[in-house]
């Protein structure tokens, strides 16, 4: 891998009046390529951002020595989806190819390897279930693919819920939860799926940012039912990313017609006490990336700044919740 660039990111500096937590920029050598609709997830100590609109190599992280290098180049452009790591590589499924508002579902699941570097064509994902946008877990081994969209951003959003098992290829539906969602990410709090956040886009009727979703789901593998909290998400928006850290679901950033800038909220919710905190907001405000918990810290990077599909970003914060 080559080494990028290098001169230190220019992050703005966290809010510093935020209810509980902060946000601090992360000083880098070198920087991504800017991006959005794209993924950020950790493997093996190292952070992979990956994908989004265009023909974008992944690119590598090493906290240990906070540089960004140079990783291999994506086997198509893929954007609009929420890994998900398992065995220690990530697993692409439930992702977009193609340009707006067109795009295409991707026919089968895609692996990288951060070992080796190199990406794998998986299996097929059942034609009439294919989809982008949508929300992606694994739980006990097992892959669940939680709603989405299937024209791209015309208006096919559905209701949707699939297993995956690896270990057979076998796909199973489940049932359908409570209402379709697409342009958001799910998480498993306490052996539950939480689908929160998103919206139902709809170009052929002028409202791609329009109908976003205040309702939370949960799915109960358990019982196989689904559930809607009684508290909805505060600041409803889609293009937003999920984490679960500590008991709690915690949704970040998105986009809405409540603004044009990318939404900074960052919004947690108690599973155990049943209520919402609002927690520092983003240093920047952005949409369509990803954020994981490294270290018990939440990372999020690049994205786009404002509604729509600009200005793109190439920086990097962190979170740390306020010890208690």
């Amino acid at each position: 891998m080559k080494q990028l660039f290098a001169a230190p990111c220019a992050l703005l500096t966290a809010l510093a009046h935020a209810q509980t937590g902060a946000w601090a920029p992360v000083e880098t050598i070198g920087s991504p390529t800017k991006r959005h609709e794209c993924a950020f997830i950790e493997a093996k100590g190292k952070f992979y951002l990956m994908g989004g609109r265009g023909d974008k190599a992944v690119d590598v992280y090493d906290p240990a020595t906070r540089t960004w290098s140079e990783g291999p180049d994506m086997p198509l452009e893929m954007h609009h989806f929420q890994p998900v790591v398992y065995k220690d590589r990530i697993w692409v499924l439930g992702a977009m190819t193609g340009p707006y508002p067109d795009e295409t579902p991707l026919a089968n699941i895609w692996i990288f390897d951060p070992a080796s570097g190199d990406w794998s064509q998986g299996p097929v994902i059942p034609e009439l279930r294919r989809r982008g946008a949508a929300g992606v877990v694994v739980l006990q081994d097992k892959f669940y693919m939680v709603n989405g969209i299937v024209d791209g951003h015309n208006g096919e959003f559905v209701n949707w819920l699939d297993e995956y098992d690896p270990s057979t290829g076998a796909w199973r539906k489940l049932p359908d939860s409570p209402r379709p969602r697409d342009h958001f990410q799910a998480a498993v709090v306490n052996g539950k799926i939480y689908a929160a956040g998103g919206r139902t886009t709809s170009k052929h009727t002028g409202k791609v940012f329009d109908l976003v979703i205040g309702e939370v789901d949960v799915y109960d593998p358990g019982n196989k039912k689904w559930s809607t909290l009684a508290a909805n998400l505060p600041t409803p928006r889609g293009g937003s990313y999920t984490v679960a850290l500590d008991g709690n679901l915690i949704v970040l950033g998105g986009e809405s017609m409540a603004q044009k800038p990318a939404h900074a909220q960052v919004e947690a919710y108690d599973v155990r006490k049943k209520t919402w905190t609002t927690l520092a907001p983003l240093g920047t405000g952005r949409h369509g990336t990803g954020a994981f918990v490294f270290a018990g810290k939440i990372y999020v990077c690049a994205g786009s700044g404002g509604r729509g599909g600009g200005p793109e970003l190439t920086t990097m914060e962190v979170f740390t919740w306020k010890a208690k």
